[in-house]
């Protein structure tokens, strides 16, 4: 799944189990994939589908007592799965941004906005106040925000969802990380908002070169930003491709059923397909054979493999299980 280049990120064979009683069930299960400097790689899934998971993973945000990780997430040729806090808290924001989900919970309710941007400016630049101030004032601007020197005094709760979701990308952005993480950056926001941020994020990666990991369940927004996609299901990456391949010729049947579920302007149905079940919950989910299988029952089982992996099936796609070479919609009907 490597381009040639030296890739910014490399994750290999990476887990991550959460503690349930006694045991540890993994929400990430054996993802390897790399991220190259100016892409945008996006993972797509329904929810519960181990797509955040996978984003605090990497940057290492997870309570240790509580959570098992193995594998490797090489960065600069270091395995930051062997990071402790002190370690990983010199990549967070300096090396590897995020931005988180939810602006709202990820801002601190008791501190003003330019403070949370220059929290991160005197942890990694020698900075003196003055250009603190001034950087954090610049950073607002960039990311859009009208009359930057109020909107730096106030309180995260006296602004509107949009604007704290720009506040967060100035935070992640502060010291021009070379990957930044986006997850779920346009949820909750308007349409019009959406496209904003989108815009931005574009912008951000033209100015830096930045590699971006877009994780996201909108299939609207992967097509409009990605360059490559993995679609995600129960933990595993089940299909990756080019982002122009993945939609002109989908091959596993969870990614053609997303897509089939996706209103059509050209269709005289008004029912929207739906996929049946719902992804197990983790102490349930089967670890052997295809854990798409329970979903699509009219395909019988020895179509699947055993222990599914990723085959190439053209250059740059990879999707796991054989089943895909027997999939159709059990109503008979054809994709849009």
């Amino acid at each position: 799944m490597e381009k040639g280049n030296e890739p910014l990120l490399e994750v290999s064979h990476l887990q991550t189990g959460f503690r349930i009683k006694d045991d540890y069930y993994n929400a990430v299960d054996d993802v390897s994939f790399s991220l190259e400097k100016n892409e945008i790689l996006a993972i797509v899934g329904e929810s519960g589908c181990g797509k955040s998971t996978l984003a605090t993973t990497i940057m290492g945000l997870h309570d240790e007592n509580k959570t098992k990780v193995a594998g490797e997430i090489l960065y600069n040729g270091l395995n930051l799965t062997t990071f402790n806090e002190t370690l990983y808290n010199k990549v967070r924001g300096n090396d590897i941004g995020m931005i988180f989900q939810d602006p709202l919970s990820a801002l601190n309710p008791l501190m003003r906005i330019d403070e949370q941007i220059k929290e991160s400016l005197s942890y990694h630049t020698n900075m003196n106040a003055q250009q603190k101030q001034e950087r954090a004032i610049q950073l607002l601007t960039q990311v859009g925000i009208p009359n930057p020197e109020r909107v730096a005094r106030q309180y995260p709760h006296e602004l509107s969802g949009g604007m704290r979701q720009r506040v967060i990308i100035a935070i992640a952005i502060a010291c021009k990380p070379p990957i930044l993480i986006a997850d779920e950056p346009t949820t909750a926001l308007d349409v019009t908002i959406q496209a904003q941020i989108l815009d931005l994020l574009k912008d951000l990666q033209a100015e830096t070169g930045s590699g971006i990991i877009l994780i996201t369940h909108d299939l609207g927004v992967v097509a409009e930003m990605a360059d490559r996609v993995a679609v995600m299901y129960a933990g595993q990456f089940v299909e990756v491709a080019t982002d122009a391949e993945l939609f002109e010729n989908p091959k596993h049947p969870y990614t053609r059923s997303l897509l089939q579920s996706i209103p059509q302007e050209n269709s005289d149905s008004t029912a929207l397909h739906v996929i049946e079940g719902v992804v197990p919950s983790l102490s349930k989910l089967p670890r052997q054979g295809c854990r798409f299988a329970p979903r699509i029952p009219w395909i019988p089982i020895d179509e699947h493999e055993e222990n599914p992996s990723l085959h190439e099936i053209a250059p740059e796609h990879y999707v796991r299980c054989t089943c895909y070479q027997h999939f159709h919609f059990r109503d008979g009907k054809e994709e849009a």
